[in-house]
């Protein structure tokens, strides 16, 4: 059976701080080839590895900023999350827990460290992934998906082996409880050591994986270490991944919009005018309002 090739694997960048609260590596863009159009829909990827936080008083975190044009999607895997924005979405997200923001036509937001975890401090761990809208939605209405570890699909493969989380899309019978905009598939992918998994992704999506724990090797070939990220080569094949100890992989896999990127800072448009445009509204307090 042929097998999809890896592109490449790449290493985690130095870690930077975003706000004070999220240390995070950067791993969309990023100076080994994945670039916005290359990984194309997924535009930004940043991972928090775990990392402990003393406790503070002060939640630490980002405050008020802005963005047009995408989405944010932020997947707590240890510590807890607090979000807010202009549009009347908000809450916490916990372990296991997936918060689905759609900025659309524009949107003010703000994240921290949830108050109890922030005054206890701990082990802090995340992702933070932006997905780009299509044109034709870039300015639909601001939404928000509070997405509860319980009501996420789980498969179990490999005699229990492994557990496929399906946040996005669909495995075997599951459909993910996520609505994109765009066609997508976000899965955890937890494995007991020597689990395997197969899976057959359709091959014009660009697809990667990260591994968060642990250690896999993809198609009885590739070693992937943790905080690695492999890209896969657009063919045709399916993908066989192998833990050789206990894993947490996170799956992305999107078909591409293949649609100009004009992007700067908090936003994501189509055209530099539709940029210019997004600025000018921000700056007109056309995005609401945030504390």
């Amino acid at each position: 059976m042929k097998t999809r090739s890896v592109e490449l694997i790449t290493q985690p960048t130095t870690p930077h701080f975003v706000g004070d609260g999220f240390r995070v590596h950067n791993f969309i863009p990023s100076q080994e080839g994945l670039s916005m159009q290359r990984m194309d829909p997924f535009i930004m990827l940043d991972y928090n590895s775990p990392h402990h936080f003393a406790p503070s008083v002060r939640p630490k975190g980002v405050g008020v900023h802005p963005h047009r044009g995408f989405e944010t999607v932020t997947i707590a895997y240890k510590g807890r999350i607090a979000h807010h924005d202009s549009s009347g979405g908000g809450g916490i997200i916990g372990e296991g827990d997936v918060q689905w923001m759609t900025a659309g036509s524009g949107v003010l937001h703000k994240e921290y460290h949830e108050e109890e975890f922030s005054k206890k401090g701990g082990l802090f761990q995340m992702v933070q992934l932006w997905v780009n809208l299509p044109s034709e939605h870039k300015m639909t209405n601001p939404g928000y998906q509070a997405i509860k570890n319980d009501s996420i699909p789980k498969v179990s493969k490999d005699e229990g082996r492994v557990e496929v989380e399906v946040i996005a899309g669909k495995f075997e019978e599951e459909r993910g409880v996520a609505h994109t905009f765009s066609p997508i598939y976000l899965y955890n992918i937890r494995m007991k050591s020597e689990g395997k998994l197969e899976l057959g992704l359709p091959e014009n999506f660009n697809t990667s994986f990260l591994v968060l724990e642990g250690k896999v090797k993809l198609n009885g070939q590739e070693v992937l270490e943790q905080n690695q990220l492999a890209l896969m080569k657009n063919e045709e094949g399916v993908i066989e991944v192998q833990a050789i100890e206990d894993s947490l992989v996170l799956l992305l896999s999107g078909k591409p919009l293949a649609e100009p990127i004009a992007a700067h800072g908090p936003f994501v448009m189509n055209t530099r005018s539709e940029l210019m445009q997004a600025f000018r509204d921000f700056e007109a307090g056309k995005f609401g309002y945030l504390e």
